[in-house]
């Protein structure tokens, strides 16, 4: 990553440095000149031009940076998922310890239904910005971790450098959950742990945790001009989502309360519900997606056996016939890590920046219940770049990413 330049930044990509970028003509670049800075930026179109959304491989990826890491000296690992092709990754280079970890998913929600006006897994450089999909969320943070990666095959370790890439992060981090038990022997203790995901490099200590369920009404079927004499499965569910609008109400008034969220209390939502065939037949059997996200000091166990008993209620009021069956869908824990601890006051001090809590789910509270102090910090916004259509990466910010990860690595060498 070479060292970290002082030359003015370039208006149009907002690269330091001491060499002409080959992303845009030279008459735009000024100062902008830095040899690793446009490496980084080129790893980033080869990562881009993964089409690695939730529903496919990302196979193609892993053996990309599976290729890359084991060239510059790492010990890899490959984490195949035992049911689809699709795989995870561990790497470490240097010698035994604790070290540090830094954690990135490769998946990226999908483009379908959004209005894009470039290519989303071609990368474009224009007016200071690299536009793709997951430029944001998290391709940028994972080409500034192959830069660090490079460099950490060149330096003289004192501790090691350990890297995980996950998979299925975007559709409940059902990927992390699946790789973490064979991931923790692997990693051991590292000193600290920081997840890539974009927080515009403020040092995020804490989020929510997430649990998903789909709700399976049974009733009975029958003619609408009987309808009373039959169970109908879409007033189940409705009697079973007022319970949840219930439980919602009192978790606001009565539950465990955090100020530092935007939402500072625990959440039950309804996503989707379906069911019935036609107006004059009553329904036998309806579909219910529904989740809670709560807060990390809240018992989500105690959360869901509430959320069974709702539905034992339910089902006594409408009736023997009356079932509702909830099976899980993906969940992931929340994360709360002391503001004042000495991994927090690590990353800020390499970031620059002061500490936020979170209200999207990330992969760190798995780490963090493995007791790895863990923070969330990278370049980017999930409210302004993240998820949409032209999602892009502003290039200061990747640049002030690879300077974080600089000095990270300067605080690791001899």
């Amino acid at each position: 990553m070479g060292h970290l330049c002082r030359a003015p930044l370039c208006p149009r990509t907002g690269w330091r440095g001491h060499r002409r970028c080959a992303a845009v003509p030279a008459r735009d670049h000024g100062a902008c000149r830095d040899v690793s800075r446009g490496a980084v930026l080129e790893t980033l179109g080869r990562l881009t031009a993964f089409d690695t959304v939730s529903d496919r491989s990302n196979l193609p990826m892993i053996d990309f940076v599976q290729d890359f890491l084991i060239a510059r000296g790492f010990r890899v690992t490959r984490l195949e998922d035992p049911s689809e092709p699709k795989a995870g990754l561990y790497a470490e280079i240097g010698p035994a310890g604790g070290g540090v970890l830094l954690s990135a998913h490769t998946d990226v929600v999908p483009v379908a239904g959004q209005t894009w006006t470039r290519d989303p897994f071609r990368l474009s450089v224009e007016e200071g910005r690299a536009y793709g999909r997951g430029t944001t969320d998290m391709k940028g943070f994972v080409a500034a971790m192959l830069g660090l990666a490079d460099a950490a095959g060149r330096a003289a370790l004192k501790e090691p450098l350990k890297l995980v890439l996950s998979y299925d992060e975007e559709i409940g981090c059902v990927g992390m959950d699946r790789m973490i038990g064979r991931l923790a022997p692997l990693m051991g203790k590292p000193r600290l742990a920081i997840v890539g995901e974009p927080t515009s490099m403020r040092v995020a200590t804490g989020h929510k945790g997430k649990r998903a369920y789909l709700a399976r009404m049974q009733g009975q079927a029958g003619h609408s001009a009987l309808a009373p004499r039959f169970v109908n499965a879409l007033h189940l569910a409705a009697d079973f989502m007022a319970a949840l609008r219930r439980l919602q109400e009192d978790l606001a008034a009565r539950g465990a309360r955090d100020p530092d969220h935007d939402i500072p209390f625990s959440t039950v939502h309804v996503g989707t519900l379906s069911g019935g065939q036609a107006l004059n037949i009553v329904p036998d059997r309806a579909e219910m997606r529904f989740e809670f996200r709560h807060l990390a000091q809240e018992d989500p166990d105690a959360l869901e056996r509430r959320i069974h008993e709702a539905a034992r209620d339910v089902c006594t009021l409408h009736g023997a016939a009356a079932r509702i069956e909830i099976a899980p869908l993906s969940r992931y824990p929340g994360l709360d890590t002391a503001p004042d601890s000495p991994a927090v006051r690590t990353v800020a001090q390499l970031a620059g920046h002061g500490t936020t809590k979170v209200a999207f789910g990330t992969e760190a509270g798995f780490l963090d219940r493995l007791g790895i102090p863990t923070v969330v910090c990278g370049p980017g916004s999930m409210e302004g770049q993240g998820h949409k259509a032209d999602e892009y990466l502003s290039l200061s910010e990747l640049a002030a990413c690879e300077a974080m990860l600089e000095r990270l690595l300067r605080s690791m060498t001899v």
